[in-house]
């Protein structure tokens, strides 16, 4: 890892690390009061859509000083674009977030067309947000994740064996459930904000059905999912949609007896105010001491 820098977020370190993909990440690391003067080891809690997300969710890691919170110490780590590719978060995340062969929906295609025509997009940019849906590769990114980049974090910093999480919201939370559904380490809890299950012929309802049915003394690792109010009640289609999607996977998990690994919180919240209190839920949820 090299360009390493200090970002203006407090307690974080910022470098950029070229995947075997070829693709070049930003990576924020942000560590809990009182790190330095600690000989502790912790648990690294992932978290993906850094160049949107990591204003949001870093600072929140003075929830562990919290005195009527139980918030677990961690570290926090923020993977985003780097350079140039900043620019274009939007789109680019379409390519690491949603899994392989994913079906883009009727609903789906319509938002991008309305959102050119009222100018929200230009037509260059629905094109290319298009674009990444066609040819998405979570695969590729989980990978990196898990074999490239926690790795050379477990050599620099001060990296406990168990009890890592990931977390993600919208795509990003698609790619935490597509991630817990194939029971990827390290991670041990998954916190999936508005998972974005955009198609009704999602992949994501054949995993699982593939699941096993959960019978007493298995163990599968702990998910928490969130939606938000004015997703289910409010005026726009696509949010309504995968709403509607989420709750059927819900349904689908319960039925396959993991109503004590699956968690769900419903906020008073809209998809974009929703980022940081679906994140702070999990943590109260799945990193409680």
């Amino acid at each position: 890892m090299s360009g390493i820098l200090h970002g203006c977020l407090p307690d974080t370190e910022y470098f950029e690390v070229t995947a075997r993909s070829g693709h070049c990440y930003g990576v924020w690391v942000t560590t809990p009061p009182g790190y330095g003067d600690s000989t502790e080891t912790l648990p690294l809690i992932y978290v993906v859509d850094g160049n949107w997300s990591v204003g949001l969710t870093a600072p929140l890691i003075v929830t562990q000083a919290d005195p009527y919170l139980t918030v677990a110490p961690y570290i926090q780590v923020t993977i985003g674009y780097a350079g140039e590719e900043a620019a274009d978060w939007a789109h680019l995340r379409n390519r690491d977030l949603v899994p392989p062969g994913e079906p883009v929906s009727e609903e789906m295609l319509a938002t991008v067309a309305a959102a050119r025509d009222t100018g929200a997009m230009t037509q260059e940019q629905a094109d290319a947000y298009l674009a990444k849906l066609a040819d998405t590769h979570a695969d590729v990114f989980l990978n990196f994740l898990t074999e490239e980049l926690h790795p050379r974090l477990q050599s620099r910093l001060r990296v406990s064996e168990t009890g890592h999480g990931l977390f993600g919201y919208s795509y990003g939370g698609l790619f935490v459930l597509y991630a817990w559904l194939r029971k990827t380490d390290p991670f041990s809890t998954f916190g999936a904000g508005t998972p974005g299950v955009a198609a009704a012929q999602s992949q994501v309802f054949e995993l699982v059905d593939a699941l096993p049915e959960h019978g007493e003394g298995s163990w599968a690792p702990q998910l928490h999912i969130t939606l938000n109010e004015l997703e289910i009640f409010g005026d726009i289609p696509i949010y309504r949609q995968i709403a509607r999607n989420v709750l059927n996977v819900l349904e689908k998990l319960r039925a396959k007896g993991l109503s004590r690994e699956v968690t769900n919180t419903m906020l008073h919240e809209s998809h974009v105010t929703g980022l940081q209190a679906s994140f702070l839920s999990y943590l109260k949820t799945c990193h409680s001491r």
